[in-house]
């Protein structure tokens, strides 16, 4: 390597690892339009793995999209999503009854089980619920452990232009493994809250799938909303974070219960 060139890669290191240190949130030497990548990438690997992923179709089954999209709608209008209009947001169904889980991948690719859906109770429980995955979405929690573990090699072909398309579908590949932190998923809580405060979903509906666990007397969580803090502590936070939003959301019986039912009715 010349010496310009040198210099080059070290102030362009120095800059970006400078600005991302200072960033809320620790290092992150991703790009948003790494993040879109990402997600896109991994948009493919699961639209190509129907054995492993048995996603519903937008078609036959409108209706249930068609509620998905006006909650996550109902969300991105609130006006509290950072990257709102960055990422793509869009919304997929897995078919799978035994599995009460949620994801979304950097870029705002938002995957919701049927085991999920089936399990809650009403339309709050599941807009918390997707509040939390937006937010590691939108806090960029992925790509941030992606820099823990990738680390200064990774920035330095990124910087040159040597990052080849390969390199970015094993990255891609990795993000579906990576566990959150209880940071993150403390933050991904109490951001849940902040997203939907402005909706009129109550703010702390992501506290009611932890209430369930707790009364079934805690049963193992899920993955996707890990088990650090536990269910007590999250959900103490969660209402707590909505006490001091002084969020006053409080849809009726009939939007909260009936229109969940009839969206659960719609799923095969």
């Amino acid at each position: 390597m010349n010496r310009k060139l040198f210099l080059s890669l070290f102030i362009s290191l120095t800059v970006i690892l400078s600005f991302s240190a200072c960033k809320k949130g620790g290092l992150n030497i991703f790009t948003i339009e790494d993040d879109k990548t990402f997600g896109a990438q991994m948009e493919t690997e699961i639209a190509n793995n129907p054995a492993q992923y048995p996603l519903l179709s937008k078609t036959t089954y409108a209706s249930s999209y068609a509620y998905l999209e006006n909650l996550k709608q109902q969300i991105l209008a609130g006006g509290q999503l950072e990257h709102a209009n960055d990422f793509v947001w869009k919304l997929y169904i897995i078919q799978d009854d035994n599995t009460q889980n949620a994801f979304c991948t950097p870029g705002g690719y938002i995957y919701i089980y049927t085991g999920l859906i089936k399990y809650l109770d009403n339309a709050s429980s599941l807009a918390g619920v997707i509040g939390h995955e937006m937010a590691h979405a939108d806090k960029r929690h992925s790509t941030e452990k992606m820099t823990k573990q990738y680390g200064l090699s990774l920035l330095v072909s990124i910087v040159a232009g040597t990052t080849s398309a390969r390199q970015i579908a094993e990255i891609a590949a990795n993000l579906s493994t990576l566990a959150f932190s209880r940071e993150d998923e403390k933050q991904a809580d109490e951001f849940s809250v902040v997203y939907l405060c402005p909706t009129t979903y109550r703010a702390d509906g992501a506290a009611d799938f932890f209430e369930k666990i707790v009364a079934a007397g805690g049963s193992q969580v899920p993955a996707f909303l890990s088990t650090h803090p536990n269910p007590d502590n999250r959900v103490t936070n969660i209402h707590t974070k909505k006490n001091e939003l002084g969020c006053l959301g409080n849809p009726s019986v009939s939007t909260e219960n009936n229109g969940y039912d009839a969206f659960k009715a719609s799923l095969p």
